[in-house]
């Protein structure tokens, strides 16, 4: 889809016929209302501009509009748009102001504010919503998500780790949602959100969108790995053989990966990894290459753990400091069936009463990562909050009896930072700085920022202390 003037819902098409008389400008805004967690990692704008609004509007997508709208029996602003074509150079006369990307939010406050800077374009405001909010809160959705899912796994660390949490937690979640989501797009976006937070993926389209949308020339990592088909192919008799060729295969490399459930994940552990083929792990140790055996059924929770505590049994573990089991570093468990935040925070909460170190395991996950969220996730809506008519500004909000948590916002606003936590503020109100910068104004991409900028201010850099505490 490249014509923003399609990009949109139908109904949209007819409400530049219903603005009051006068109507010069719009503003609107967007914001979490709510939802699964209190505070949201905004992240997603940019790669939304450079793949949007760098793309001008031209008579021929002018002219395929007002066919597909004439055939669809809704109204078709054609002076509107040839307005923008003729006088804009087909670029959106809109100025758009967002907060830093990793910004760590509070929910309900202002994250975006858009409005348009042609008088006869008043109507474009709105009609850009269905395009800019679904463009804002997936993959913010999915940032926030894989965010909180980090300071589950830091806080596990932290209480059962000998090690600096941060290192480790960074390759603790790995992505592998890309064939559960509707779309490739979905993949690359998604995907690039939980990178934001992560290190590890197999999301390939994620690495490009890293570098077409933040100047980031490799995002994340991943490994040799196996599935099924490649293990079952050797047959049941030659399970081992399967197991040994992918040692030799890759040995060296910093990390193997092999599913070992196709029969059986417990004697897979016991008679080939700690069997038969023991001296070939502990070789491979040598060469610096660690075995993840990986299960892939069973109980999400139970299967790995137990898988965790025969591998003790047969390679042995220390006891660090803080009095918690840890396997030999050549070995570690993968748990990449089943994962969704809930189940890692239950996972390593089981974990720790059996006093075993979070460090023993890493986690993969897919559609719990890239799919299982909507727009209610987060409650994300875009709303026109102010309206300027015969050169007066209006307040515009809604304030529905039946159901007030969707009470809007009034006003042109700002965003602020004071006493631990964000504020969203009349502007006329603000005192000391706005948050929400400029990032585009009338055709031109203000900022673009490269990905570590962005990683950067969700772990907290740059920020000040009272910031850093807020998170």
């Amino acid at each position: 889809m490249t014509n923003i003037i399609l990009d949109t819902d139908s109904y949209k098409h007819s409400h530049y016929l219903q603005y009051p008389p006068g109507a010069t400008t719009v503003s609107s805004y967007i914001e979490s209302r709510g939802g699964a967690h209190n505070k949201t990692l905004f992240f997603g704008l940019q790669a939304w501009m450079l793949k949007t609004l760098n793309t001008p509007v031209t008579l021929e997508d002018v002219d395929n509009a007002a066919w597909i709208c004439n055939q669809h029996s809704v109204p078709f602003n054609r002076t509107g748009w040839e307005h923008i074509v003729n006088e804009h150079g087909g670029l959106l006369p809109l100025v758009i102001e967002a907060v830093p990307e990793g910004t760590l939010v509070d929910t309900s406050n202002v994250l975006v504010q858009v409005r348009n800077t042609d008088p006869a374009c008043y109507w474009l405001t709105s009609f850009i919503e269905t395009s800019l909010l679904r463009g804002v809160w997936y993959p913010t959705t999915v940032a926030t998500n894989s965010y909180f899912a980090k300071q589950t796994i830091l806080n596990y660390l932290a209480q059962t780790s000998d090690n600096e949490p941060e290192p480790i937690a960074q390759f603790m979640l790995h992505d592998f949602g890309a064939r559960g989501v509707s779309s490739e797009e979905s993949a690359a976006l998604g995907g690039l959100a939980h990178l934001v937070n992560f290190r590890g993926t197999d999301t390939m389209s994620a690495l490009l969108a890293a570098k077409q949308y933040y100047r980031e020339p490799m995002a994340a990592y991943s490994v040799p790995a196996a599935e099924h088909s490649t293990m079952t192919s050797w047959e049941r008799k030659g399970e081992k053989d399967a197991y040994s060729n992918m040692l030799k295969q890759f040995k060296g490399a910093n990390i193997i990966s092999i599913v070992a459930d196709s029969y059986n994940l417990f004697d897979a552990i016991e008679q080939h990894f700690a069997g038969s083929l023991k001296e070939q792990v502990l070789a491979n140790a040598e060469a610096g290459s660690r075995l993840v055996v990986r299960p892939d059924s069973g109980d999400p929770i139970e299967t790995p753990i137990k898988a965790i505590e025969l591998l003790m049994e047969k390679f042995g573990s220390t006891e660090n400091s803080k009095g918690y089991r840890v396997l030999p570093d050549y070995v570690r468990v993968l748990q990449g069936d089943g994962i969704t935040p809930t189940t890692i925070e239950t996972i390593l909460g089981t974990m720790q009463e059996r006093d075993i170190s979070a460090e023993n395991i890493v986690f993969g996950m897919g559609s719990g990562l890239l799919q299982q969220v909507n727009r209610d996730t987060q409650e994300f809506a875009m709303k026109c909050s102010a309206i300027e008519v015969a050169g007066q500004w209006r307040d515009v909000f809604k304030e529905p009896k039946t159901d007030m948590a969707k009470l809007s916002k009034r006003g042109v606003l700002a965003l602020t930072f004071s006493q631990g936590a964000y504020h969203t503020v009349r502007r006329e109100e603000l005192v000391g700085q706005n948050l929400l910068r400029p990032v585009y104004e009338n055709g031109q991409i203000l900022v673009t920022e490269n990905f570590q900028a962005v990683r950067n201010r969700a772990d907290g850099i740059g920020l000040s202390r009272a910031q850093v505490a807020a998170q």
